[in-house]
């Protein structure tokens, strides 16, 4: 399957889901967006680490990258792989230098991750087609 690079094109207060934000993903050198409807938490996580904020303890996102490099594990990319029911699906895909291992995740998690590992986003052709 044909995978699409995306970039975090925006992050906004849902105007239709309470308590919610919208993040908007946009196709690299393309006009597509997807737009993801986050959690609170996560949309905080997204926007401190894009607005190079320094909060006063780790976050959890904070403290799973500082766990993963002292075992020598990066994140290389993300992949948004399927979208069911409104519900997307996506995976890590990490390395220790030797060994690549695809884990699952929220996709709201994941955006935070890869913001701070400086992964790639990626998502396949017939997600940001429908």
């Amino acid at each position: 399957m044909k995978k699409v690079k995306l970039d975090i094109v925006g992050l906004s207060y849902s105007q239709t889901q309470s308590g919610a934000y919208a993040l908007v993903l946009g196709e690299v050198n393309g006009r597509r967006r997807l737009p993801i409807i986050i959690g609170a938490f996560e949309a905080q996580a997204i926007a401190i680490e894009i607005e190079k904020m320094t909060p006063s303890r780790p976050l959890t996102h904070d403290l799973f990258k500082s766990f993963a490099q002292t075992y020598g594990i990066q994140i290389t990319e993300i992949l948004i792989y399927n979208l069911v029911d409104g519900v997307f699906f996506a995976k890590l895909i990490c390395t220790d230098g030797e060994n690549v291992q695809e884990i699952d995740a929220r996709t709201s998690d994941a955006i935070a991750l890869a913001v701070r590992f400086n992964a790639a986003i990626y998502t396949y052709e017939f997600i940001i087609s429908s």
